[in-house]
């Protein structure tokens, strides 16, 4: 029967379940999330916990076939959220150490290349977050954005605005996943939050009476500049796609 190793759903979790799967030498076998359905009828399931330590282990020796790319690759493959993304993982780290060569740009694997697919989309994603965030001023003088990506870049968005805004406070909150981060002018921590209601059908209650203000400014500047005999909506919704105008103020 077919072993499946299942686990918290945490990435140090995902990362000790490699551990296993070198340690006891298991070549046919899958990983899941604890509680999903079992893959297939005739296997058996194998919770395993978390263990720090060996998550370490694994991370070290994946930078040793390729250093932070391959960290990278496989954390992004993480974050994608893909139904098949722990046996890409699988395959992936199998193919590197089961290999005495570095074979982490090998496209002829099949599970490298879909990696260095996944990884990218995932960072065009990050990348377009940082593009389109807008932060709101609260009331509690705290620049405030939601966001809601098809993949989980938040922990990609991190340094980035850490870097730019440390002048500010600042929370940038995953409405998809319930999940954000407060920049408090020191450091970054996870938070979730519970809303009594929509932040965006009450900005009265919420936001500053200055940021409604400024709001209003850049809608009428933004209409102001635009030329409507110029204008190029199939051109414009290739460089700034529909689901992201949520996100801009101008759009609204």
């Amino acid at each position: 029967m077919q072993p499946i190793l299942t686990y918290d759903g945490s990435f140090d979790g995902l990362l000790t379940c490699l551990f296993e799967v070198f340690e006891y030498r298991l070549h046919d076998c899958r990983i899941q999330k604890s509680g999903d359905p079992l893959l297939s009828l005739f296997s058996t399931g194998r919770n395993v916990e978390t263990q720090p330590e060996k998550a370490a282990r694994v991370w070290k020796g994946l930078a040793a076939k390729g250093g932070k790319k391959v960290q990278h690759n496989v954390f992004c493959v993480y974050l994608s959220e893909l139904p098949n993304m722990e046996e890409l993982v699988l395959g992936y780290t199998q193919y590197l150490f089961g290999s005495g060569l570095k074979v982490h740009n090998d496209f002829s694997n099949t599970y490298v290349l879909q990696v260095a697919q996944t990884e990218r989309k995932v960072h065009r994603e990050k990348h377009r977050m940082e593009a389109f965030i807008r932060f709101r001023l609260t009331k509690d003088n705290i620049y405030f954005a939601t966001i809601e990506p098809d993949f989980n870049v938040l922990p990609l968005l991190l340094s980035h605005f850490k870097e730019r805004y440390a002048d500010q406070q600042w929370i940038i909150y995953d409405t998809k996943r319930r999940a954000g981060l407060f920049y408090n002018l020191h450091e970054v921590a996870d938070i979730t939050i519970s809303f009594n209601e929509s932040v965006e059908n009450a900005p009265a209650l919420c936001f500053d009476e200055k940021e409604l203000m400024y709001q209003e400014l850049w809608k009428g500047y933004f209409a102001s500049t635009n030329i409507v005999a110029r204008k190029n909506l199939k051109l414009h919704v290739q460089h700034v796609p529909r689901r992201y105008w949520k996100y801009l103020i101008e759009k609204q």
